[in-house]
């Protein structure tokens, strides 16, 4: 009975267990920055221009968050997002439709073969370096979701539709590689995120051909 007991105490936790003891040790920061990052990005399906205030926000928290979990370019990759929560700002006021609305863009085939060959590329430098001289838990992973984001963020602040089908892979990734260094709150948070952008590109191309539709003929 003894040696069935010390066995049992021995065993690996089950899943769940982990995940619950995981979400119960999240920071109120984490917390709040993840709450954040989701109201930046249902804002940012309706277009509503509050969206890069949250972005701002939640950008800052997860700087601390990020470095302190030694993710060197996702802490890097914040100082780019608070950049870029201003100008999106700044370039969604700007490109307004007649009424008011925010005008929707759409990249060429070629555009979109010569970001991702550019992403690949940068992945396995950036991997191969963090590798080699940081002590990285996932640098290829860290490395790609980092340049993915880069590219991916750059086209919501430009307003091109075609962001939500990228960050599909970027958030799948983002979602992997978070909850293997314990940041469960956030993994959540990016779960949560594929659905809304899957609903974000379906909104954005309805709203794309009735911008289209409104436009006048040449």
């Amino acid at each position: 009975m003894e040696e069935a007991i010390l066995k049992a105490s021995l065993a690996p936790a089950p899943m769940t267990q982990i995940i619950v003891e995981q979400f119960l040790a999240t920071s109120p920061w984490e917390a709040a920055a993840s709450l954040i990052g989701l109201a930046y990005l249902l804002l940012a399906v309706r277009r509503n221009l509050l969206c890069w205030l949250c972005a701002f926000v939640s950008t800052s928290i997860y700087l601390v968050l990020f470095a302190k979990a030694s993710l060197y370019m996702q802490s890097l990759l914040q100082v780019f997002y608070l950049v870029m929560a201003v100008y999106g700002f700044i370039d969604w006021k700007r490109g307004r439709t007649e009424s008011g609305e925010v005008r929707i863009e759409s990249w060429t085939v070629n555009q979109h073969v010569m970001v991702a060959a550019l992403v690949i590329i940068a992945t396995a430098l950036n991997g191969w370096a963090l590798s080699r001289w940081t002590d990285s838990p996932a640098p290829y992973l860290d490395s790609f979701v980092t340049w993915g984001s880069i590219v991916t963020t750059w086209m919501v602040a430009r307003r091109i539709i075609e962001n939500w089908l990228y960050w599909i892979v970027v958030d799948a990734v983002a979602a992997w590689l978070y909850f293997s260094q314990g940041l469960l709150a956030t993994t959540v948070l990016f779960i949560i995120y594929l659905g809304i952008v899957v609903r974000g590109y379906f909104v954005w191309r309805r709203e794309q051909a009735f911008q289209s539709a409104a436009a006048p003929s040449t």
